[in-house]
């Protein structure tokens, strides 16, 4: 498992598929629509009905993460007001959901990936 093939959202199979239709505008408020299975090595991505499910706790880690750093950096490096650290972790949690949605179900792939 490879951190840069994760971050590519490359399929752990093969390393060379693209799990997501559109690996482009990371930072778009839609939800990436998925590959069923990789175009390379037909690995099939939702080992089973709601497969994803667990993915939503990845994302909701991911996000925590964020925006305590985003808060901690606001509020306590910075000395904004507590109104505008929480204005600047909306921004940031806002821009960054489709990143989190796919890094979540990437993540989710790998961890239950057997060879």
């Amino acid at each position: 498992m490879s951190l840069l093939d994760i971050l590519k959202f490359k399929c752990p199979n093969c390393k060379e598929g693209a799990i997501f239709e559109s690996n482009q505008q990371l930072f778009a408020l839609h939800i990436p629509k998925m590959h069923t299975r990789c175009k390379k090595c037909n690995r099939k991505f939702e080992i089973e009905s709601g497969f994803f499910i667990g993915a939503m706790y990845v994302s909701y880690g991911l996000t925590v993460a964020e925006f305590l750093a985003v808060f901690i950096l606001c509020y306590f490096v910075f000395q904004t007001s507590l109104l505008t650290a929480f204005l600047f972790v909306v921004g940031v949690i806002l821009l960054t959901s489709t990143l989190n949605f796919k890094l979540a179900r990437t993540l989710w792939i790998y961890m239950f990936y057997s060879k």
